[in-house]
């Protein structure tokens, strides 16, 4: 454990000498628990989420994968308010996200766990922890989880809205490729007379299909470089 996460303060998690949040919100995850990476989101009204932090390149490939495919752990927390657990994701099913848990194995990721973000019966966000190898999280580790994710919630909140502020930060700018997104939905809806929902879904069927990011294909819309009513069938 470092000084820069556990300095006194605060009611401590349970098994957790006192502590307080640093700047690296995601870091007492990965620190604490038996996972190799962690990101945090904070869901909004609108039904997006935004990141506040990423442990490493994976979790923030995971947590990219998940926004453009509109499933994954996270949206599953999102609608249940409960913890999602995929102990051994190369062997399970997962109906709730097929396509996100087709591409895990070849990522070499083992395990995923998802845990909501509370204050009192409000769900504020998402902790998604990932493992490199297959394993359940023991009784301590998930109660340990838990308080973690209660724990966050505020300097969360507080760091999705001085992003939210700060133009130039990264997460402001994944927000704004992600309102693009929004915009192409709506042309995307026009152009085809489909519904948004749909909209949504054809662009990240596109994007699969030509191996290129969500964004760059709204991108493409919003631009008028791509048109749906001239794709083929």
């Amino acid at each position: 454990m470092t000084d820069a996460f556990y300095t006194g303060s605060g009611a401590p998690p349970a098994g957790i000498p006192g502590w307080e949040w640093g700047d690296d919100l995601c870091a007492p995850f990965v620190e604490l628990l038996p996972v190799s990476g962690a990101s945090i989101s904070v869901l909004r009204r609108d039904g997006d989420a935004t990141t506040v932090c990423t442990s490493d390149a994976l979790a923030q490939r995971l947590d990219a994968m998940q926004f453009a495919l509109g499933e994954g752990p996270r949206w599953v927390v999102a609608r249940t308010a409960k913890p999602s657990f995929s102990t051994d994701v190369a062997r399970e099913s997962h109906p709730d996200w097929p396509v996100f848990g087709a591409g895990l194995p070849t990522l070499g990721v083992g395990a995923l766990f998802a845990f909501p973000i509370l204050t009192g019966p409000v769900l504020l966000g998402v902790v998604d922890l990932y493992r490199r190898s297959p394993g359940a999280l023991d009784r301590d580790a998930t109660a340990r989880a838990l308080s973690l994710a209660r724990r966050v919630a505020a300097p969360a909140v507080r760091e999705a809205m001085r992003a939210a502020a700060d133009e130039g930060s990264p997460e402001a700018k994944r927000h704004s490729l992600r309102r693009e997104v929004h915009q192409a939905v709506g042309m995307v809806f026009v152009q085809l007379d489909v519904t948004t929902a749909e909209a949504l879904e054809l662009l990240r069927a596109y994007a699969f299909s030509t191996g290129r990011p969500l964004e760059d294909v709204a991108l493409d819309v919003v631009d008028r470089a791509l048109d749906f009513r001239d794709l083929p069938g």
